[in-house]
């Protein structure tokens, strides 16, 4: 099949996967015309039609699902081994997707990418937010960071930060007219600050363990943001308990800003870590990147 071929087959996939052709233009960076000019050649090449359009959305027809469900895979594979191919080249270059948490991102990854990025200008990393587990191969991400046992079995998984622990902090003037919690249990009798996930919409359960005991508990609180950032600002501004990374809450707890409680119900968990199939054919520029995070003690 000829490039241009390829070519189309890969915009039908982003159309039929966005189910929106005005986010598929947007992500292939072209004109909404342009691309629906892409589409209906391809189907009058393959004499079949491949989207319904309604004015609302677009889906696959039987055809399409067919050529979503069997080619898409493949395609996706042939366009690896063509990136693979960029070892060849003299510079490592190509552009890396990666999802992780706001969090990870500032304190492990840009940290160790500094380095590489001033090494080797022609490699482009391009870093998504998110807290829920997305599912890298689906959404067409090259690796992920999440904490260690949280990676999927079938994934190849390299450890890219010491163990961490969470910590349950509120501002001095939260405490000045409640008493600390001592215990788990207690915290639903509390203000607390709520992370929502996108993974099916729901609220983080905060968890602890303290020998054999391991207890998650569903708190409440007038305030509930979809990331870390937000939190701690809030929990600053004297608004509720929140439950953060304590890498992110030490330099305040250091200067008094925020008070720690629960830590002895707050055991080390294993740190970040990069993960990405095992299937996947690293390129020079992917293999660059893995050994710039990898973690050494």
């Amino acid at each position: 099949m000829q490039r241009g071929n390829l070519d189309d087959l890969s915009a039908f996939l982003i159309v039929a996967r966005e189910g929106s052709f005005t986010k598929a233009a947007a992500k292939l960076g072209v004109s909404q015309s342009a691309l629906s000019y892409t589409i209906k050649e391809l189907e009058a090449r393959l004499k079949l039609r491949l989207l319904t359009r309604t004015t609302r959305s677009v889906s696959p027809t039987v055809a399409g699902e067919r050529l979503l469900r069997h080619v898409g895979p493949r395609l996706g594979e042939i366009e690896e081994e063509l990136a693979a191919l960029s070892e060849l080249r003299e510079k490592p270059s190509g552009t890396i997707r990666i999802t992780a948490t706001e969090y990870a991102t500032n304190a492990v990854l840009l940290p160790k990418l500094t380095k590489l990025l001033h090494e080797y200008p022609d490699i482009k990393i391009e870093i998504i937010s998110d807290y829920g587990l997305a599912d890298i191969v689906a959404q067409r991400f090259d690796a992920g960071v999440r904490d260690g046992e949280q990676v999927a079995k079938d994934m190849i998984a390299v450890r890219i930060g010491p163990d961490s622990r969470m910590a349950v902090v509120g501002a001095p003037s939260y405490f000045r007219s409640r008493s600390e919690p001592t215990k788990p249990p207690d915290l639903v009798e509390h203000n607390c600050i709520n992370l929502r996930l996108p993974t099916h919409g729901g609220l983080y359960a905060w968890e602890f363990e303290k020998g054999s005991r391991e207890l998650k508990v569903r708190v409440e609180g007038q305030l509930i943001f979809n990331t870390t950032t937000q939190m701690l600002h809030a929990a600053l501004g004297g608004l509720g308990l929140t439950y953060l990374p304590e890498g992110l809450v030490q330099p305040h707890l250091s200067k008094g800003r925020l008070k720690r409680v629960l830590e002895d119900w707050c055991p080390r968990y294993p740190g970040y870590h990069l993960y990405y199939p095992s299937r996947r054919q690293p390129s020079a520029a992917f293999a660059l990147l893995v050994e710039a995070l990898r973690h050494r003690n």
